[in-house]
């Protein structure tokens, strides 16, 4: 009989053999577009009506070829302007793994949608123009990756054509590329060189290439190690709804509902209920209409509790033995993505997994300056796109883990209490840098926790 551990290393490694969750990014006239449209094309994985759509508003543009970057480009003003604005997705498979892809822009006030596209993903693309060779913007999206915790990062040295497909070329760029992306901990990088309007080493290996004996952009995703094993992880339950049928059939069932982070829940075993403290047994869990002794993630599941606790949403339930600290004191790396700067002394909603709370920004201790990788110190505020340290106090406990430890529990959002809107993607903990602390004094507003 199989044991639940042997269940559990079997759902990850299905997990990990079968799925590669991916983000391309680059800049403006990279050829992102192009190289996601010929990936598909080449792989087989574009429906006719598709193919025949591009091909009329090509030859309607007087173009000899299909104009592959328009499968991806979808918004109007993306076809208009030649530009990717916002995240495409987009699922493939091939008959070795199934694919999802976010297509991320390039241009420098739309970085902040990398956060996005990246923010789940084991690998990205980062395009390269041959041309240019690595530019501030190929710093940035380098950055993002490695505070994202990606842990794979391809650089793909696009439009070899246009620079006589020299090796030259390729070699200098991939060891500019290599030696920053290794100073900011990315700890896999692989280079290719391709060109995405002629195919080369996108699906099929390159003619024009004898020199490059490595892998084609299709194939490197294949066969790249992806770990999806959340169940590695201490278990993680952030309490979504709370549920209480009070019927004739279940006058006193009270359970909670909610989506495993991470980990392992097991029947018997003790937990603890943050940021209460309380502790207590799970009695049951209800998985798909059917009672289970185990449960991991990413399930779906309804955990009940041998004792009546007053637990509601934004919770978190944890096994007692590896159950995280709780904090009021948030000192994170943030990535700013709104248009108002992010100032010391702003208050703001905290947003993690399902709990939000007041919180004030109490220090912006660094900006991060992407050309040295040096800490701007005291800026006294973020814009749009800036990547900075903070230092955020909350009006009530959170749970976090260190966003190295665990992407899912170690990561917030920022958000205006005015309108909603998102300011920044946080991740809590050390980022590739060292940071210093600095003195700042109490908020006098009435919002100092």
């Amino acid at each position: 009989m199989t044991s639940t551990t042997d269940q559990v290393a079997g759902f990850a490694d299905l997990a990990a053999t079968t799925l590669l969750r991916f983000a391309t990014a680059g800049s403006v006239d990279d050829g992102k577009s192009t190289l996601v449209g010929r990936l598909l094309h080449d792989s087989k994985s574009v429906l006719t009506d598709q193919l025949e759509a591009v091909e009329a508003v090509s030859a309607q543009r007087g173009q000899d070829t299909p104009d592959l970057a328009l499968l991806t480009d979808g918004l109007r003003a993306e076809r208009e302007q030649g530009i990717t604005i916002d995240v495409a997705y987009r699922y493939f498979a091939t008959a070795r793994r199934r694919f999802i892809l976010a297509d991320t822009p390039g241009h420098v006030q739309y970085t902040r949608n990398m956060v996005t596209g990246a923010s789940t993903a084991d690998l990205a693309v980062v395009l390269v123009d041959a041309r240019n060779g690595v530019i501030e913007q190929t710093r940035r999206h380098a950055a993002v990756a490695a505070l994202l915790r990606v842990p794979h990062v391809v650089l793909a040295v696009n439009k070899m054509d246009l620079v006589g497909y020299e090796e030259s070329v390729f070699a200098k760029i991939a060891e500019e590329f290599t030696a920053y992306a290794s100073d900011l901990g990315v700890p896999e990088i692989t280079a290719i060189p391709i060109s995405a309007l002629a195919g080369d080493n996108v699906v099929e290996p390159s003619a024009h290439m004898d020199w490059y004996g490595g892998p084609t952009v299709l194939e490197h995703l294949e066969t790249v190690p992806v770990s999806h094993d959340l169940t590695a992880c201490p278990a993680r339950f952030p309490v979504q709804y709370v549920i209480r049928p009070q019927t004739a059939e279940h006058p006193d069932y009270r359970g909670y509902a909610g989506q495993i982070a991470s980990g392992v829940l097991r029947v018997g075993e003790p937990v603890t209920v943050l940021p209460s403290g309380r502790t207590s047994v799970i009695a049951g869990i209800d998985a798909l209409g059917e009672s289970v002794d185990i449960a991991w993630a990413p399930q779906s599941v309804t955990v009940r509790l041998a004792d009546d606790i007053d637990i509601s949403r934004g919770d978190l339930i944890a096994p007692s033995a590896s159950a995280p600290a709780t904090t009021q004191d948030v000192v994170a790396t943030v990535c700013h993505v709104a248009d108002q700067p992010l100032a010391v002394g702003a208050r703001v909603l905290i947003k993690h997994t399902t709990r939000t709370v007041k919180a004030i920004v109490k220090e912006i201790p660094s900006r991060l300056t992407l050309d040295d990788l040096s800490q701007h110190p005291d800026p006294g505020q973020l814009v749009a796109n800036d990547i900075g340290r903070v230092v955020v106090r909350t009006a009530e406990p959170l749970a976090l883990d260190a966003y190295a430890d665990s992407r899912r529990t170690g990561s917030f959002l920022l958000i205006d209490p005015a309108d909603g809107t998102t300011l920044a993607a946080g991740m809590a903990g050390e980022s590739f840098a060292s940071q210093g602390r600095t003195t700042v004094q109490a908020d006098e507003e009435g919002w100092d926790f």
